[in-house]
């Protein structure tokens, strides 16, 4: 497909504007002024739009196709949330708007599911309170971190470092360094689990807490979950939760429960805002009772005659996270899906999830060798046999094979501890249909690994782009082509 620029011919137009009636004015300096016009593609409107329309027919998405995409859990998101969420009285809310005083009952629906969506991940997490500020996972992560920098300061502790597993998604230890701390990483045991020797070892009164996603990145649920929370406990750290993963246990079990002092959700991964592409995200955080205090300001309340307004008196707070409502639009989103749900709806999309998982772990065990030999959750993890390894055949190769096949790749080399990792999440929502014509995709290629390797380390030869050097383009960044 060519370029719009390479469709470009000398004077065709497209519609042209009429004159303004606005008045305009220029204060710019002359010397910062073009000595010409930019140069733009020269288009009538109906090559424009032929353009763009082709380019939208190429793009991926999770109303097209599967996305077995571990960690983000690309799942389909009801169109109802976003009808809901498109409603004039939430998206054409201005922040500024008063809450209770002239026009402020215009703000009392937004209120309203804010303080609503705090009481129902209350239940769901086992927290005592939450705020919906944080704009996205690591954003979560980093409004724990300070949260937790702000109880020991508080108690007066001389706290240096954050405990993390050796599996631990990368914004983990990031989030604990700009808060302060220094990381410390435990080592996994050959099944996968946190080895608690280890953990024993670095414990220390300088460890302020530890970061841990439960299940893991590997997919698996670390039966040893409650003695780790009480082991950081012993020494007056806190244990943070990283909901990354909750997918797997949403309405089954709660984080809270297993002894953990904070949590961020990903409202955008497990109550079906699905955010490739960077964005929009939303991450929560819920605390323990005696952690109520350091939550970032504003809180909404609900006063005695019924009405909601934001309350800023609280002079532990670690202060503004993100302005006004955080992406309120997300937040709605996933009120209306967990009010659509309910309780035992909750529970069916962990124990599908958890399900479909396994039911791609046993098929493909044959052909790909499991990270960690075991029931999974919600995930599982996969690397390359000995055999592809011999002739050359990695983890991008079969995920660029995929692509040919018409599924987006799973996501390659996370968890970091496993060599040549291919991480697959089907999410609840996928049938047994699509599954399996992803899993014989998979399988072919397995096949294909060992008896024409050379078919693999090409692809994509059927995609609009073929594989580049990813190396080279890394390397050699050429900004005049994007």
């Amino acid at each position: 497909m060519k370029l719009i620029f390479e469709k470009s011919v000398r004077g065709r137009t497209g519609v042209l504007p009429g004159p303004t009636d606005v008045p305009t004015s220029i204060n710019i300096r002359e010397d910062r002024l073009r000595e010409r016009s930019a140069e733009m593609p020269e288009l009538s409107e109906l090559d424009v739009i032929r353009h763009f329309t082709e380019l939208s027919r190429r793009n991926f998405g999770v109303d097209t196709n599967f996305y077995p995409l571990g960690s983000c859990t690309m799942k389909y998101n009801p169109k109802v949330n976003e009808r809901i969420a498109g409603y004039p009285g939430f998206a054409h809310l201005h922040p500024l708007l008063p809450q209770l005083r002239r026009g402020g009952m215009l703000t009392q629906g937004a209120l309203a599911i804010l303080y609503d969506m705090d009481l129902l991940l209350r239940e769901i997490t086992g927290m005592a309170g939450f705020t919906m500020q944080p704009l996205a996972g690591a954003h979560g992560e980093l409004t724990g971190m300070m949260i937790m920098a702000a109880y020991h300061r508080d108690k007066g502790n001389k706290k240096s470092i954050v405990l993390a597993p050796d599996s631990a998604h990368g914004t983990n230890p990031a989030s604990a360094a700009i808060a302060g701390y220094r990381v410390v990483s435990i080592p996994s045991t050959e099944c996968g689990d946190m080895d608690l020797d280890a953990l024993k070892r670095a414990l220390n009164d300088e460890v302020a807490g530890i970061m841990l996603t439960c299940p893991s990145t590997l997919g698996l649920f670390d039966p040893n979950i409650k003695e780790i929370c009480d082991l950081i406990h012993s020494v007056d750290g806190l244990a943070y939760y990283d909901g990354a993963n909750l997918n797997a246990i949403v309405g089954k079990a709660r984080p809270g429960d297993f002894g953990f002092d904070i949590v961020h959700l990903n409202l955008h991964k497990t109550f079906s805002t699905p955010h490739g592409g960077g964005g929009p995200g939303a991450g929560p955080v819920g605390v323990q009772e005696e952690l109520l205090p350091y939550l970032p300001i504003s809180i909404v309340v609900k006063r005695n005659d019924g009405t909601f307004a934001l309350e800023y008196d609280h002079p532990k707070s670690i202060g503004y996270i993100a302005p006004f409502y955080g992406n309120f639009g997300i937040v709605v989103r996933a009120y209306a899906y967990i009010l659509m749900l309910g309780k035992e709806g909750l529970r069916h999309v962990a124990e599908t999830a958890v399900l479909n998982a396994n039911y791609i772990r046993a098929r493909l065990r044959p052909y790909y060798q499991p990270a960690a030999d075991r029931v999974c959750m919600h995930e599982c993890v996969f690397t390359t046999t000995e055999k592809m390894a011999a002739n050359g055949v990695h983890a991008l190769d079969i995920a660029k094979a995929l692509i040919d096949r018409g599924f987006h790749p799973p996501t390659v080399y996370f968890p970091i501890t496993v060599k040549e990792a291919i991480m697959i999440e089907p999410t609840e929502t996928e049938s047994k249909e699509t599954l399996d014509a992803f899993l014989d995709a998979m399988i072919e290629i397995a096949q294909l690994a060992e008896t024409d390797p050379e078919k693999l380390k090409v692809a994509p030869t059927k995609a609009p782009v073929s594989r580049p050097d990813e190396v080279a383009a890394a390397k050699s960044l050429n900004i005049a082509c994007l």
